[in-house]
């Protein structure tokens, strides 16, 4: 398609998921340019199709590592004088998940075995560093100090500890129930943040090294 020289503003962010098999590009990137006209047609442009599942019931997810020189390339396909400017990542992931609604009854199973594993799991660690540290006896000695008389083991110290540990979690993660007490980031949502990306830079890499990602020739 002849047309004058524009430029065409891209961005497409590391990790990208949709719901259909058949990709295109305005499922992915986000894009400007002073033509919107080549904005409308780009963005049904398809630029991959992932393998339709052998049976409904062995759905997976599929994941597939591009490189943004090959969408430039599909793009200049289309418009072969339209300078493209990446705003973006250079290589990206498109996770294609066919099935996105699972069953009520598996998500609830799934996070009820979660709650039980951290709730049990957290508990642990806290009684063990109490242990570590000897904490019963620090209390103990404290109590006999102050009081003059030996702890029988449950005192106002133990109960106002463990209302101060209750607190001081909540406050850490930020989280009351579904509700944050401050607008900012969790420490979880900032830890499973870096988690994902570490995630995704090391299967780029992979893929690049197998030489699975599409890229140009």
């Amino acid at each position: 398609m002849g047309v004058k020289s524009e430029t065409l503003y891209l961005k497409i962010d590391q990790n990208t998921i949709v719901m259909d098999r058949h990709v295109t590009l305005g499922d992915i990137a986000k894009m400007e340019c002073a033509d919107a006209s080549i904005v409308r047609q780009l963005k049904q442009k398809k630029i991959y199709t992932f393998a339709e599942p052998m049976s409904k019931r062995k759905q997976k997810n599929q994941m597939k590592v591009f490189s943004i020189l090959k969408v430039i390339e599909l793009i200049h396909e289309e418009y072969p004088n339209v300078d493209v400017s990446n705003e973006g990542e250079k290589d990206f992931i498109i996770e294609y998940i066919p099935n996105p609604d699972k069953p009520k009854a598996v998500n609830i199973i799934k996070t009820a075995a979660l709650f039980v594993i951290i709730f049990f799991g957290a508990a642990f660690s806290i009684m063990a560093f109490n242990n570590d540290v000897a904490v019963g006896d620090v209390f103990a000695k404290f109590y006999y100090q102050v009081m003059g008389t030996p702890s029988d083991g449950v005192t106002e110290i133990e109960i106002c500890y463990s209302i101060g540990l209750a607190i001081g979690i909540t406050l850490f993660f930020n989280h009351v129930g579904k509700k944050k007490i401050t607008p900012d980031p969790t420490p979880m949502q900032v830890e499973m943040r870096k988690y994902e990306k570490d995630i995704d830079t090391t299967f780029i890499e992979n893929a690049e090294r197998k030489g699975h990602s599409i890229d140009v020739n």
